[in-house]
């Protein structure tokens, strides 16, 4: 069987050549036991001619030895397949059978002699005859002298029983080979029919039918496994295919605005003829929308790397309360401007891409700067966790944000009402970015709601001591 070979064709020859086996060696135990049944009677009723003859043997006088051809056809008569040969040491016949045929090489001078029940008969071929008997000797006695008896019955009809009982038995057992290779394979077939039901829906899977799932109420046990699994593999085509949608639609609608505000600007200013400081303002505005595009183009080409594994972090050790208040030195005048109050608690030693690291607390501190009321507080306490993790801590009061949006804040161009999307500078990019470095660092973010608070809680992993030295 090569590799391209089908499993029913597999499991149908398996079961072909397991079958052949067992029945050949049920053909074969049968014959040896029918044989050696027939060879048990056969000695059987050797051993009890024996007897009869040394009874005969034993009742004649030695000087009255001559009648004893006479005696022994009396014992032996109505046993026309039994051949008797009674002969001295010399080899000088004293008997013989009409019927008694034996090959010389088994006439010997000095044979074992008799013992009741411990007799091993030998098998020959004579004169298109076959035979199965033995040589033994009756030792001296006070009536006689020793004698050599050779006795064997014709075992003719015994094999031709048993030529016609093998003929039978193996073509029996011919035919129950041929109808288990069928019903083996008629049961492979069925057997891998949820495996054929399986490989038609995945064949028919395609981007608009992701919706489809396999029935594992209907799948045999060893399948139900495969099933989950293959449903499961299903349900995350048709979640990334969704995402990859909304994504392609959000960035196509993030691009046409400020080229539709690129546009609308351009052919306002070729209306009419203008001044040079009006030409000079709407260049300006163009700058800003150039800029927006600019920033976006780059935080895809971020992400991008990130996606592909090309984001490696530079390590280097650092203060990471340092870094943070720098970065709220940054959004100083804007916090200001909403009379927010930006606070830090805590620090610790961090080994990481000090320009990432800053990246990613600024998408913080600008998405909290963003959706904090008037007036209100933005922490950002590090603590370390345990000996092995720094936890930080970026806490805002704002709006509350449903349980299922809270992972999806940081999918790309995600917000949690589509109505504020063109209100901010930001592209929607900020939180995955954020993501993807820490992330990049080893560490993990994740985004809470509790008590009119929004909470981002990073883990990332503490700089070791030797990373210090």
């Amino acid at each position: 069987m090569n590799m391209h070979t089908s499993i029913i064709t597999r499991i149908t020859l398996i079961f072909a050549a397991l079958s052949t086996v067992v029945m050949i060696a049920i053909g074969a135990i049968a014959s040896y036991a029918v044989d050696s049944h027939f060879a048990e009677e056969d000695l059987i009723e050797i051993e009890g001619k024996l007897e009869l003859i040394h009874h005969a043997l034993n009742s004649a006088p030695e000087k009255e030895e001559q009648p004893l051809p006479q005696r022994l056809n009396d014992a032996l008569i109505g046993h026309h397949a039994l051949s008797v040969m009674v002969y001295r040491p010399d080899k000088q016949l004293v008997y013989r059978s009409m019927e008694a045929s034996f090959p010389a090489e088994l006439l010997l001078p000095h044979p074992a002699p008799y013992a009741p029940h411990s007799a091993h008969l030998q098998r020959w071929q004579q004169n298109g005859h076959a035979y199965r008997g033995l040589v033994v000797q009756f030792p001296a006695s006070a009536q006689r002298p020793s004698l050599n008896v050779a006795i064997a019955v014709d075992i003719g009809h015994h094999d031709h029983f048993i030529h016609h009982f093998q003929r039978s038995l193996w073509l029996y057992l011919t035919t129950g080979i041929l109808f288990l290779v069928a019903v083996g394979w008629i049961a492979a077939r069925r057997g891998l029919r949820p495996i054929r039901d399986f490989v038609r829906m995945a064949g028919n899977i395609s981007a608009s039918r992701l919706g489809e799932r396999i029935d594992v109420t209907s799948l045999p046990r060893e399948l139900v496994e495969l099933g989950v699994s293959f449903n499961a593999m299903l349900q995350r085509l048709q979640e990334s295919f969704l995402r990859l949608s909304e994504f392609s639609s959000d960035i196509a609608h993030e691009l046409r605005t400020p080229v539709s505000n690129l546009m609308t600007q351009s052919h306002v200013a070729l209306s009419q003829a203008r001044s040079a400081g009006e030409y000079q303002e709407i260049l300006y505005s163009n700058i800003e929308e150039y800029e927006r595009l600019s920033r976006m183009i780059a935080d895809m080409l971020f992400l991008a790397k990130a996606d592909n594994g090309l984001l490696v972090p530079h390590r280097e050790t650092m203060d990471l309360g340092v870094e943070i208040d720098a970065v709220i030195e940054f959004y100083e005048a804007l916090a200001a401007e909403k009379q927010l109050l930006v606070s830090r608690h805590g620090t610790a030693t961090l080994a990481g891409d000090r320009l990432m690291i800053r990246r990613a607390f600024s998408n913080l501190l600008s998405n909290a700067v963003r959706y904090t009321p008037v007036g209100q507080t933005i922490t950002i306490t590090i603590h370390y966790d345990d000996s092995h993790w720094i936890t930080v801590w970026v806490d805002n009061a704002g709006e509350p944000v449903p349980e299922d949006a809270l992972a999806r804040l940081f999918d790309r161009f995600y917000r949690v009402d589509p109505s504020r999307q063109r209100e901010s500078e930001g592209t929607g990019l900020g939180l995955a970015i954020t993501k993807s470095i820490i992330e990049a660092h080893g560490g993990s973010i994740r985004a809470l709601y509790q008590d009119h608070t929004m909470r981002f809680e990073l883990r990332l992993p503490r700089a070791e001591i030797s990373q210090f030295t």
